[in-house]
């Protein structure tokens, strides 16, 4: 009865400040978020200037992370190595929505051969890994993180396209899209005005699940080398510069890879407590 006359949004959201663990992935990502946007007001140190009188350099006051090979600081270049990977995370997610979001739609909603001919192609797309996908495209493309991007943002598109194609097969058949039709609303009318509203929740919740995946990947790619190149302070490339010196200098890979775990944990977090808040087969 409390939920009368309120829109699903406002019942989600209300659901959401109630979850302890959307709480504190939302936290956990603000920080990260406003610790990457303030780096420059948050260390004095350039990220890549070499200070070989400083390798090595355990956590201190003067270096809070300790330092690398080359002397530098890692504080600074996990801050603004933090920059880098949500960028990747960020963009690949917005690629993959401007193509997968339209394409989903237009197949739910018109059915038919091209709704046969474009599940084909997502059944096919997807009978291989994502990561390995991302691989050959930037195998193709050439290392770089523009290109990372362009390779996890195309990724991500079968998936987004079979569940907005599901959501607006549901959507669909409801009676006021019916009424729409019977007054004289066209196809691209009644798409943008009561199709796609509806199914922008479940789009809003995997998008942010999404987003840990995508930063996690380019990471790995950076990790592999396809990604950042030295001496961009990216976080898989931070760990993969580290990996040899993991007994001398364990912190120059483990420290990073810490602030990997804690933003992918945060991601997952809000998504989850998003998913549960919005779902109206949860309530």
């Amino acid at each position: 009865m409390m939920d009368a006359g309120r829109s699903h949004w406002a019942i989600g959201f209300s659901r959401m400040r109630r979850n302890r663990g959307a709480a504190a992935g939302a936290i956990i990502v603000l920080l990260f978020i406003a610790a990457s946007a303030l780096a420059p007001w948050l260390t004095d140190d350039d990220p890549i200037q070499v200070q070989f009188d400083q390798r090595f350099a355990p956590p201190s006051v003067r270096h809070p992370l300790g330092t690398d090979s080359f002397g530098r600081d890692l504080f600074s270049r996990v801050l603004y190595g933090g920059r880098l990977s949500l960028s990747v995370g960020l963009i690949a997610i917005v690629i993959s929505d401007a193509i997968g979001i339209p394409l989903g739609l237009i197949s739910g909603y018109r059915g038919g051969r091209f709704d046969d001919v474009m599940m084909r192609l997502v059944d096919l797309w997807l009978a291989f890994p994502g990561l390995l996908v991302a691989i050959a495209i930037v195998a193709v493309l050439g290392p770089g993180l523009q290109n990372v991007m362009i390779a996890i943002g195309i990724g991500g598109i079968p998936g987004l396209v079979r569940l907005v194609r599901g959501n607006v097969l549901s959507v669909r058949e409801q009676e006021f899209v019916d009424a729409a039709r019977a007054t004289g609303g066209g196809d691209a009318h009644i798409v943008r005005a009561h199709i796609f509203p509806n199914v922008l929740a479940p789009i809003v919740v995997l998008t942010t699940l999404r987003l840990a995946g995508a930063i996690l990947s380019g990471v790995g790619l950076s990790f592999l080398g396809l990604g950042a190149q030295p001496p961009s302070p990216e976080w898989g490339a931070i760990v993969a510069e580290g990996r040899a010196y993991l007994r001398e200098a364990w912190w120059v890979s483990t420290l990073p890879g810490v602030a990997i775990f804690m933003t992918v944990i945060g991601f997952n977090l809000l998504g989850d407590g998003l998913r549960d808040a919005f779902d109206p087969r949860l309530r």
